[in-house]
């Protein structure tokens, strides 16, 4: 990662800590209408071999190397696969096929209506592809994506050879001590306005329920994953507990810190520091999927010797 932070994170997080931080609550709606005008222009492209699956579908611009769950942050409360396309293609110009599966927001639709839905979109996609498989998940697209991993895991389905996380939201307790040490430093949240998102999404179900917040489940089992977080984020602390507990558990995590960014800054592409973490994110799928084709491989390879 870059040694200090560029002229352009520095301004981003100025404008975002003086002009969005103060109004966060208030803007949901008006991103919501956004998001309405952007999927008016956006047509839907459902993936051909799946198409009772909502979601956008983006094949490598070259040949593929997996295919590539993309989960797609906003709290719970907005986003959608068309809305997020420009991320997704980014992961299809770098060879991955990218499916973007739409799931239900809040408040109309409380957990578990968000994971049920794509985990039906993986088990589909299981079903007609052969992979390998990856999951990228951006802020509660990350979380999101550890619980998916989860169910996975516990209904035996074909496992995703690994997995790249940005922020992700995986505490909706908000427990973290970084939640009161960086609420000043946070450009967007404080740790009210977290709660706040966090009761939104859950309906009644409590904070600890370890698929809504899997920072509380058993990690034992899930695929190797990489983890970006901003050292100033009030949710640094959900990453950097995800990781360690990930390793007590024996998976293969890893950890980076980044000074001064903000909160999912990989999806501000004009950051230079954004296009280095997505860059760092390819790169290490890339070379566990590699690694898992070689595993899959081997047993074969040393039978016909044997023979």
């Amino acid at each position: 990662m870059s040694a200090a932070p560029s002229a352009a994170t520095r301004r981003t997080v100025a404008f975002l800590r003086r002009f969005v931080k103060p109004r966060i609550r208030s803007l949901t709606a008006p991103l919501r209408r956004l998001q309405a005008v952007v999927e008016t222009f956006s047509p839907e492209r459902r993936a051909p071999f799946a198409p009772q699956i909502p979601g956008d579908w983006i094949p490598a611009s070259s040949g593929a190397v997996a295919t590539l769950f993309y989960l797609h942050g906003g709290a719970f409360l907005i986003g959608s696969p068309r809305l997020f396309r420009y991320a997704a293609r980014a992961f299809a110009r770098a060879g991955f096929d990218v499916f973007t599966p739409a799931y239900r927001l809040a408040p109309e639709h409380v957990f578990p209506a968000a994971l049920e839905d794509v985990l039906r979109a993986y088990k589909a996609f299981a079903e007609a592809r052969p992979g390998p498989f990856v999951i990228v998940g951006d802020s509660a697209g990350g979380g999101l994506a550890v619980s998916l991993m989860l169910r996975i895991r516990d209904e035996g389905l074909p496992a995703p050879a690994a997995a790249a996380l940005s922020s992700p939201w995986v505490d909706f307790a908000a427990s973290g001590a970084s939640m009161r040490e960086n609420e000043a430093r946070d450009p967007l949240f404080t740790r009210k306005d977290i709660l706040l998102g966090a009761r939104a999404a859950l309906g009644r179900q409590s904070a600890r329920h370890p698929l809504a917040s899997p920072i509380y489940a058993d990690l034992s089992g899930l695929p190797p994953m990489l983890v970006h977080v901003g050292a100033d984020e009030a949710l640094r602390d959900d990453s950097t507990r995800l990781v360690a507990r990930a390793r007590q558990a024996g998976v293969d995590a890893r950890l980076e810190m980044w000074p001064c960014v903000p909160h999912a800054w990989q999806l501000m592409s004009f950051l230079p520091e954004a296009r280095e973490s997505r860059a760092k994110a390819m790169e290490f799928l890339k070379a566990r999927v590699a690694a898992a084709t070689a595993r899959l491989a081997a047993p074969r390879n040393g039978f016909a010797k044997r023979r």
